[in-house]
């Protein structure tokens, strides 16, 4: 599966962005997906998730109400629509294949990282 995320950018704190993943080499509609992200000297770690059909989605605490996954199954592109941002949602995103979706706790991913993007939130 090769990944690639777009999107990112500098933005003052409350504005929006929206990110893109495009993905290739495996059949898009039969994978959970996802987005991470990783500030730095710090972990990587889960942000949103959403079902192979699209149905179900789940997020991290600190970003519902906030972020919106969705994908278009057509195009094979998963979204991340982030508004009402903060410095603290600084980061590189990474988009991924999971391995499976849960919709009680964060899904985890296949150990494939494509070129992330990078979001910078200033206050």
């Amino acid at each position: 599966v090769q990944l690639q995320a777009s999107g990112g950018g500098l933005v003052q704190a409350g504005g929006s962005l929206r990110l893109s993943c495009s993905f290739s080499g495996r059949a898009f509609s039969s994978l959970a997906l996802g987005w991470f992200r990783q500030a730095p000297e710090k972990a990587r770690e889960f942000v949103a998730a959403i079902s192979r059909s699209g149905d179900s989605t789940y997020y991290r605490d600190s970003v519902k109400g906030r972020f919106t996954i969705s994908r278009d199954n057509a195009r094979e592109v998963v979204y991340l629509q982030m508004t009402s941002l903060k410095p603290e949602d600084s980061a590189v995103y990474y988009c991924t294949a999971l391995r499976y979706y849960r919709d009680d706790a964060p899904s985890p991913p296949y150990d494939q990282w494509g070129q992330g993007t990078q979001v910078t939130v200033s206050s």
